[in-house]
């Protein structure tokens, strides 16, 4: 899957998918650094001991979500339970993500009935994953080994419908799509593959509202910003005359007022938020549209309008491209990082495996607490814990033997204020005087 990153990143850019399901990563701990996504929320479980078989999924982080531990022998299965807050008036989500193996034994096949029979009570559940059973033929509900015929058996008692119609590697329907209530997952398609993986790419709506938290915080928008206007207005300002027989404080307060009135008129803003609009740095339209392309070939070459050769060069163009981006942005980050250090650390967080939320605690009399507000009281009462309450005297020496009186005052010079200002690092955040560094 590491290969694969970037052009799974330029996929998710042009659909913004709200939930994405890998089966078969390659990773371990070497990959923390490199797997997030900003705007999502990770969920992972690497298989231990070997490579490969390992499953993800990526929630939109403006979904309300929590991982669910079935605590049904979750050792021996690869699989992933997610409950997603529904809206009002609707239930949750519960979407599960599985890998199969192709050799899994038969009491790792019992414990995924069981979790799968413990998912299926929910309201609504959304399973997906590779469950490598070749040989299922799912129109005559038949199958030929003993493994699959059990697999079967659980789908047909929990009531859940397959609702994946075409092959998915090499004729073969190893992908599944399972749900518990009829009409919740609609426009299922494939789409071709993610690199040269030779497995299609399984594109599905759910068909229920989630809970979406909605920021509030707003930033500046300099990508809209007149700057020239900016310049205009601050340059039709009498500063002689309304500075003029003020003192230091009412100066800078007189200034500032000036200055955040213009920057009102002048620099719009918008709204925070965590959905997957931001494009990655290394992205630009005509990788946007060499992955279009790629994706029309893939539909040319199932209505036989496109042959298979053609389509695999389109698949391999497209992944140079994109390799050959990332290479260059990355390179350029690390040239500039003495200059622009937050866009180089910022570029390696967004990498970076998301931290996950605080799990449930005890508190001071030995019950578990589990609401986020019971959680925080908890982490305030052992922090103020560790302070003895006693206020620490700090006093201020006044050097001996200097005359402050008739000393000098400090003097601060044009060429020194313009000094500071030609070194401000533009892409700082604002600082306690509520202006940004840029303006």
């Amino acid at each position: 899957m590491g290969n694969k990153q970037e052009e799974l990143e330029t996929c998710v850019c042009l659909q913004g998918y709200d939930l994405i399901g890998i089966t078969g990563t390659w990773w371990d701990s070497s990959y923390d650094w490199s797997v997030g996504m900003e705007g999502y929320r990770l969920f992972r479980k690497d298989r231990q001991g070997r490579r490969g078989g390992g499953i993800t999924l990526y929630v939109n982080d403006q979904l309300e979500c929590m991982e669910l531990h079935l605590g049904m022998d979750e050792e021996l299965t690869k699989s992933l339970w997610v409950r997603i807050k529904g809206s009002a008036g609707a239930g949750d989500i519960i979407a599960g993500i599985c890998y199969r193996p192709p050799d899994q034994g038969d009491r790792a096949v019992e414990a995924l009935c069981r979790q799968i029979g413990a998912a299926s009570h929910s309201h609504a559940l959304v399973l997906m994953g590779d469950f490598n059973h070749p040989d299922i033929c799912w129109r005559d509900n038949a199958a030929e080994r003993k493994q699959s015929r059990k697999f079967l058996e659980c789908v047909g008692d929990n009531f859940l419908l397959q609702v994946i119609e075409e092959p998915t590697r090499r004729g073969a329907m190893l992908d599944l799509i399972l749900t518990n209530k009829e009409g919740l997952v609609g426009d299922v398609k494939l789409e071709g593959s993610l690199g040269c993986s030779d497995h299609k790419m399984v594109e599905c709506r759910i068909l229920r509202a989630a809970r979406r938290a909605c920021s509030r915080l707003t930033t500046l928008d300099f990508t809209r910003a007149d700057f020239g206007l900016f310049r205009d207005l601050l340059g039709r300002i009498p500063w002689h005359k309304a500075l003029e027989g003020r003192g230091a404080q009412d100066s800078w307060l007189i200034f500032k007022h000036h200055l955040l009135q213009t920057q009102e008129r002048c620099i719009p803003t918008k709204r925070k938020s965590s959905k997957t609009t931001k494009r990655p740095p290394w992205m630009n339209k005509e990788l946007l549209g060499i992955v279009k392309q790629k994706k029309e070939a893939y539909r040319g070459s199932k209505q036989g309008q496109v042959a298979w050769e053609e389509y695999r060069e389109t698949v391999q163009a497209a992944r140079e491209q994109v390799r050959k981006a990332t290479a260059l942005i990355e390179i350029s980050l690390a040239r500039d990082v003495k200059d622009n250090k937050k866009s180089f650390y910022r570029y390696v967080s967004e990498k970076r495996k998301t931290r996950e939320n605080v799990g449930p605690l005890r508190n001071e009399t030995g019950d578990l607490v589990t609401q986020d507000m019971e959680k925080a009281e908890v982490l305030n009462d052992f922090f103020a814990s560790v302070f003895t309450g006693k206020c620490l005297s700090h006093t201020v020496q006044v050097a001996e033997g200097r005359d402050w009186e008739n000393a000098e005052p400090p003097t601060v010079g044009e060429d020194r204020v313009r000094e500071y200002l030609r070194n401000l690092k533009v892409y700082k955040s604002t600082g306690p005087d509520e202006l940004h560094p840029q303006v």
